[in-house]
């Protein structure tokens, strides 16, 4: 038995079941961006590694807006008074430091836009999509109406 190359499992398009090791949130999220990337632009299974990154991306952002609810965008810092004995008798407030799960918020929407922005995820990156395909069909159709042109003068 001959093995199919990896490019044409799946007759070289990608899966609509999301890769075991990803989390819940991934997998929900890659079904739908599957979904829609096969009905809107063409995606092959060598884009399989940035739907992943984008689905990760998504949980990641998704359980750090969580935390970031729970414990808030800043957290209160506190420095313990000790007694002669080593024993905290009483906590001092410091003031307000950011929470670090914000950076991994930050970090992770900026991911998301760019991943997003290269999948055609984005309302910009769509119309450029778009655009350029516009582009090569119109290229495509002036291609081949001077090589009718260039026959027809050919016949004559």
């Amino acid at each position: 038995m001959v093995k199919k190359s990896d490019k044409y499992v799946n007759d070289g398009r990608l899966s609509y079941r999301a890769p075991d090791y990803l989390g819940d949130l991934s997998s929900r999220l890659w079904r739908k961006v599957t979904v829609f990337l096969e009905e809107t632009i063409a995606v092959n299974r060598i884009d399989a590694n940035l739907v992943e990154m984008y689905c990760t991306q998504y949980e990641i952002y998704r359980h750090s807006y969580d935390h970031i609810k729970e414990h808030g965008e800043v957290q209160a810092i506190y420095k313990p008074v000790q007694d002669y004995e080593g024993n905290v008798v009483d906590t001092v407030f410091q003031g307000f430091k950011r929470n670090p799960m914000t950076m991994i918020y930050s970090d992770s929407v900026k991911n998301l836009n760019k991943i997003g922005s290269e999948l055609g995820l984005t309302p910009k990156s769509r119309a450029e999509l778009n655009e350029l395909a516009r582009n090569v069909i119109d290229e495509e159709n002036s291609s081949a109406n001077q090589m009718k042109e260039f026959f027809a003068d050919e016949e004559d």
